[in-house]
Parts: structure tokens; sequence; C-alpha cells
């Protein structure tokens, strides 16, 4: 049975990805998975990774129930806005604390290699962008996609991730955005 899990990275409350994480879940409702959700904004936590990994800083009760989520997972379902090229500062620092060593990847001692913990599960990134899709991917050659699939979910073992990127979000009409809203909840029912 598919585990999903939505981690929703936007701070605001009342934002289109809000919107997005709701048509998702009702889709995955409307199937037989199970479902669980975390809300980086709402979480209690420094999101400073303060020492780097020269020295552990010890995690937060809402960071030690978001792993417990992301082993739980089988499915991981990202979903942010793109800012400057990347996620918000909220989902970065969220990562930086999360997916530590020992947690989800180790490096080998004495080799550059390292080991991937988190391998057996996929993700589904939905990101949006107040730039056209296809301007973000060809011209700008899409950061925050690379830097979430290459050096973060490939780094730690979760593959395939598959990308659905809905943009441009600042000049659309209420028919796009809500056209938009059943794409996702489809995805959501298809597990996807």
């Amino acid at each position: 049975m598919k585990k999903i899990l939505i981690i929703n990275g936007h701070p605001d409350k009342e934002s289109y990805c809000f919107a997005i994480h709701d048509a998702y879940k009702k889709g995955v409702l409307n199937s037989k998975a199970e479902l669980q959700e975390i809300y980086i904004q709402d979480l209690n936590f420094n999101l400073n990774l303060e020492f780097g990994y020269r020295k552990r800083t010890e995690l937060e009760p809402d960071l030690l129930a978001a792993q417990e989520k992301i082993k739980w997972a089988n499915h991981i379902v990202w979903i942010y806005p793109v800012w400057w090229g990347s996620y918000p500062a909220i989902m970065k620092g969220f990562i930086d604390r999360v997916f530590l060593p020992g947690f989800a990847f180790q490096k080998r001692e004495n080799s550059v290699w390292w080991d991937r913990y988190l391998t057996g599960k996929s993700a589904r990134v939905i990101s949006t962008l107040d730039q056209p899709a296809w301007y973000y991917n060809w011209i700008n050659k899409k950061p925050s996609h690379a830097a979430i699939k290459r050096l973060t979910c490939d780094f730690v073992g979760i593959k395939p991730v598959k990308f659905t990127t809905i943009g441009s979000l600042r000049l659309s009409k209420d028919s796009y955005r809500e056209k938009w809203l059943e794409k996702v909840k489809k995805l959501g029912k298809q597990n996807k």
C-alpha cells in the first residue's frame, strides 16, 4: 500500500501552495493510500544548522516527528514556491536540520562515498513560479529542481523524482489555477 507524505514548504497558509496541498490531499483520500502531512511553517525548530556537521545540534520534537514520518512514507510529495530560483528559507532550514548523517545518509570512513538510508522511496515535486515554466526550465536551467532532485533526494536514495511545475501564477486567471488544482487532485488520486 502506498504511504504518502506531503511536505509543504510555503510559509503562508493563504498561498496557492496550500490550495495545491489540499487538492493533492483530496485526491489521496479518494484512493486506498495512507496519508501523513508536514506543514513546515507549523513546526517549532531553529532553521540554522548551527555547527554544520562539526557538532551535533539536538533535534527539536517537531523534527524528530518529521523524521518518523519520512521513514514511514514510501512516496514523498514536496510542495513549494520557487523564490530566487530556489525554495523558501524555511524549507532549506528543514532539509538542513532533518536530512542528517545517521538518518538520511552516512559518509564512509576514509572515502568520498556515502551510504543512502532513504532508498525504496519515490518523490513528486510540485512547485509554483511567477515566470512561465518553459522559461524556468530552459533559460534559468531549473535550479531548485536540481537542488531537490540531485542534491537532496538522489543523495539520500529517494528515486525516482518527478516534477509538476506550475507557472506563471503572477498574472494567471482563476480558471488557470482551478485547472491546475484538478490536475494535482488527479495526481493525488493516482498516488503519483
